[in-house]
């Protein structure tokens, strides 16, 4: 079976890739969708997202990373994805993430919600707080990648 990891990535972290490595063992192929997200104002554009998401799982072979725009359950449907993969951190997570997972089996009752939990030492990463830290100057190098970290630092130079 094939499955989809949705998220805006902005930036992708170090949780975001325990995830999609544990998944990758799980199902054949996972895509990870990089949602466009017209209504967040994300730090990174959408390619930029991409090109950050795809070094940092370039090691895994079934695994890719691409762009999506529109519903979710949309996007696995017309790619042939069974399973979408979502992240719970913590219990405060679960309340939106079961009324999401809620509404897309509405929407496409043949698509199944699948939640991974992150290592513990990820549990407290999430990109926010990692946009917030890295644009305050504050050092994000274990939370990310490390092509991210040295992104996040242009940026942060640049403001």
């Amino acid at each position: 079976m094939n499955a989809m990891y949705p998220g805006t990535f902005d930036p992708i972290t170090n949780g975001h890739c325990d995830l999609v490595r544990r998944a990758a063992k799980l199902y054949e192929r996972i895509v990870v969708a990089v949602a466009v997200s017209p209504g967040k104002n994300t730090l990174f554009d959408i390619e930029q997202r991409v090109a950050l998401t795809s070094e940092a799982l370039a090691d895994l072979a079934n695994v890719e990373v691409t762009a999506y725009h529109g519903l979710t359950v949309d996007f696995a449907s017309q790619h042939k994805l069974g399973v979408i993969i979502r992240g719970l951190r913590a219990v405060s997570d679960f309340e939106f993430e079961f009324q999401l997972a809620s509404m897309n089996r509405r929407l496409a009752e043949d698509i199944e919600t699948v939640y991974l939990t992150p290592t513990e030492q990820f549990t407290f990463v999430s990109s926010s707080l990692v946009r917030e830290i890295a644009l305050l100057g504050g050092d994000v190098s274990e939370f990310v990648p490390a092509a991210v970290s040295q992104a996040l630092s242009e940026k942060s130079a640049a403001e």
